[in-house]
């Protein structure tokens, strides 16, 4: 619980951030500054019109005075450009998640008025609801929705854009230009129509630190008044659906519900510490539903991971290496094992892939790694679960491809003749660390990286077990030697001069011996093609030199390339993303690595400053990315996926061991 120690002060309360989804793509964001926005994808709906993705800004704010006794009091803020800031905050008391649902008590004399939001599961519907938690005489409430209609990675909204209204019994019918109907409802309060005005100037402080425009107008054309007697509830519904349901403290309750759930399945976390449980909910958040165009014309409603929010959409190597910790960690085999089938639908040459851009355009099939990483998530499903049909199922597209590897597939990706695998292309970034702008790769890692061979014997090594568990002699043979091809080969990889493993190998300029964190992959990987020897000296390198707080480091500090704050424009930030700055998933590798070499009490220690880091950024959930420089302050996405799924997987492992 947060107190006026931090919700009194507004540079501590606003960076601090809350998120609600709906396990399709839609979501409500806010600070606890009184939900004063401070970026452009902060609003009460952010409707996924084309789940899961086709996210647009439809209420961007609420504006509401409450009147006790007397005297009236402000419960929102906004800030201006000019830094002004309007003082609803003064009047806000505590702030919590109660599960996953962000619940505030604003004090008005010797009154309490609760709020909280949550989304409904599978819906583009919020809920607001606020209660009459503690005083003698009614509160009176005004309550002033903010409209728009913009993709939530824009600001602005042309001056002219009129929505029409119809009234309803319980509201108001919000027309967009676009067509787009937004239901605006309550259980008690009642509309009032206004003449429409523009509220200008609202300010986006994190847009100006990213480097994009700052400001935005957001329409007000009417509010909703109400009276609450002591101990009564007033709920607001914000909905693109055709029929929500204004009964909100039953949708409360089936929210409750749901989420109870979710925690009663994480039994393999029960001994978890509490900070981890609460991860139980965060990793939920990612989850949504995506529908797959079958060959045949049909459909299938399948699932996949959103990799963080609020920008980010489903990319394929997050949503494998999440995967794991998302799903498996927190009991949800089904719900991973039709992730699996729905990603394998849209294998193409071997590839899956890189990300599904917004609405309108094809997949993108840019990575080397994501493909290798489904190999892991597979065994990991099938170790837990025992479930043989999946892996019978999925086995052809898995010797796919291999077989395309093997021929050569694209950017160049493909086997060469130690068996190693190769990938890259001038002006292409095909792994992890792929950040580009415009026509300059950042960190360009063409030729035989550490990982992605670390990660192709460790999946020759699971083929061969399934080729085994299914019968298939022959193919048991082929993985085997294919293996055993690339561990030799592997060794190459090793500097005896720098005492840890070349980042690449046979690239356009030789080997690079700059110290990066992928060789943890090496040794943390199912299948390590490592001796203990080697292991303990990549993890020795990476703790002295890469280790921080909450991640490892993308670069040494000592690298001449270095980069060790993450800020400005798109260039700047593009220049630091993999030359310094420290990455949150990291941490899981590391983890896994520490207890194979060290034991299981020194990984542990690991994961607890993650305890602190929940209760700022993202509240409850794990940053995508610090400054590699302390403080080590959290930057980039609040809330990502599998920062959140390393944590968690990690405690299961460690557990286990």
């Amino acid at each position: 619980m947060f107190g006026r120690e931090i919700l009194g002060h507004p540079a501590a309360a606003l960076r601090r951030e809350w998120i609600v989804t709906n396990g399709a793509g839609a979501y409500a964001m806010g600070s606890l500054l009184a939900n004063a926005p401070i970026r452009k994808y902060h609003g009460l709906l952010i409707a996924a019109l084309e789940p899961p993705l086709g996210r647009t800004l439809l209420v961007g704010g609420l504006q509401t005075s409450a009147e006790y006794g007397s005297q009236t009091y402000e419960l929102s803020s906004f800030e201006t450009s000019d830094g002004r800031l309007s003082t609803g905050y003064r009047n806000l008391e505590t702030w919590q998640l109660d599960g996953a649902i962000p619940t505030a008590r604003y004090v008005l004399a010797e009154a309490v008025l609760g709020q909280r939001i949550w989304m409904e599961d599978g819906a583009n519907t919020t809920y607001l609801l606020l209660t009459h938690e503690r005083g003698n005489d009614p509160i009176k409430l005004e309550l002033r929705p903010l409209l728009s209609e913009r993709d939530h990675h824009d600001t602005t909204v042309d001056a002219n854009w009129q929505p029409s209204f119809a009234a309803l019994a319980n509201g108001v019918l919000m027309t967009t230009p676009a067509g787009t109907q937004v239901r605006m409802l309550s259980d008690h309060a009642t509309w009032q129509n206004e003449p429409a005005t523009w509220v200008e100037d609202i300010y986006y402080r994190e847009e100006l630190e990213r480097g994009y425009p700052d400001t935005a107008r957001l329409l007000q054309t009417g509010r909703f008044r109400a009276t609450l007697q002591p101990g009564q509830s007033l709920t607001l519904i914000f909905s693109t659906e055709a029929n929500p349901s204004t009964d909100g403290l039953a949708a409360l309750a089936r929210e409750q519900a749901r989420q109870a759930q979710l925690l009663e399945q994480a039994r393999l976390l029960h001994k978890a510490p509490e900070f981890i449980k609460q991860l139980v909910y965060a990793a939920d958040q990612f989850m949504v539903r995506r529908t797959v165009q079958l060959p045949d014309g049909s459909t299938w409603q399948g699932w996949s991971v959103i990799a963080g929010y609020p920008w980010f959409s489903d990319w394929g190597r997050d949503t494998m290496i999440a995967l794991p910790g998302l799903l498996m960690a927190t009991g949800r085999a089904t719900l991973a094992a039709d992730v699996l089938r729905t990603w394998s639908h849209f294998l193409s040459q071997g590839m899956l892939p890189n990300r599904f851009p917004d609405v309108g355009a094809e997949p993108e099939y840019n990575t080397v790694d994501a493909t290798l990483w489904f190999f892991q998530a597979l065994r990991t499903v099938y170790q837990a679960t025992g479930d043989i049909q999946l892996v019978a199922d999925l086995y052809p597209k898995l010797v796919e491809i291999i077989d395309w590897h093997e021929r050569g597939t694209r950017y160049s990706i493909k086997v060469a003749d130690d068996y190693l695998l190769t990938a890259g292309e001038p002006n292409v970034q095909l792994t992890w660390m792929d950040a580009k702008f415009e026509d300059w790769v950042v960190t360009p890692r063409e030729g035989k990286a550490v990982e992605i061979n670390a990660l192709w014997y460790s999946a020759l090594r699971t083929l061969g077990e399934f080729a085994t568990l299914l019968g298939n002699d022959h193919d048991v043979e082929r993985f085997r030697c294919a293996a055993e091809r690339v561990a030799v080969a592997y060794r190459r990889f090793w500097s005896a001069e720098h005492g840890y493993l070349y980042d690449v190998i046979d690239g356009p300029h030789g080997a690079d011996s700059a110290l990066r964190p992928n060789q943890l992959l090496a040794v943390s990987v199912a299948h390590s093609p490592l001796d203990d020897a080697t292991a303990k000296a990549v993890v020795d390198s990476c703790a002295r030199h890469l280790l921080t707080s909450y991640g490892l480091r993308s670069l040494a500090p000592h690298d001449p390339q270095y980069l060790g704050v993450y800020g400005g424009d798109l260039k700047t930030r593009d220049a630091s993303y993999h030359q310094g700055i420290t990455w949150g998933w990291l941490i899981g590798p590391y983890i896994s690595a520490v207890s194979k070499v060290y034991g299981v009490e020194q990984a542990r220690s690991y994961l607890q400053p993650f305890a602190d880091h929940l209760r700022d950024a993202g509240i409850g959930s794990v940053s995508e990315i610090f400054d590699g420089d302390a403080p080590i302050t959290p930057r980039g996405c609040p809330w990502q996926a599998w920062s959140v799924a390393e944590l968690l997987r990690c405690s299961v492992e460690l557990n286990n061991r």
